[in-house]
């Protein structure tokens, strides 16, 4: 009995094996990276808005090769940032350079009149037609205030 069961395991286990090894993947290079949002002030509509420290913006980028089949930016805030108004007016955008740092192609995001914690925005998949670098930039009242970028390469 003991004997059945062990071999019954082992053949399994072999079987496994031979699928994990046998099965085709596909590499996928990924990147993620996240940059401080510093503290800053802007007024609405009379009011100062201040953003403190312990924000982060992180831009997420998958594909390989120039072909990129998911992107996504967005702002995450911890202790003392997680007590801020948000982000009023805020919109994201995405940018491409070659590796002359030529900027070719922004897809703007739309700009969100209501003040957010925790801005987002995912962009579409597409391949880029030179290699380079992708930036994604936080605009918080018409003014940049972050930019995170991923080197594209071969």
């Amino acid at each position: 009995m003991l004997w059945s069961y062990a071999a019954r395991l082992t053949t399994a286990l072999a079987a496994a094996a031979t699928l994990t090894v046998s099965m085709p993947f596909t590499a996928h290079a990924s990147a993620v990276g996240s940059t401080p949002v510093r503290t800053f002030e802007y007024s609405i509509g009379g009011a100062t808005m201040k953003v403190p420290t312990g924000c982060m913006f992180t831009h997420i980028i998958r594909g390989k090769g120039r072909k990129i089949t998911y992107q996504n930016a967005g702002v995450d805030c911890g202790f003392v940032g997680a007590l801020n108004s948000g982000f009023c007016n805020w919109r994201i955008d995405f940018a491409y350079a070659d590796t002359n740092n030529r900027t070719y192609r922004t897809s703007r995001g739309k700009t969100h009149r209501e003040c957010k914690i925790d801005p987002m925005r995912n962009n579409s998949p597409q391949t880029l037609p030179h290699y380079g670098k992708a930036c994604a930039h936080l605009y918080v009242n018409g003014v940049r205030r972050v930019t995170q970028c991923h080197h594209i390469t071969k």
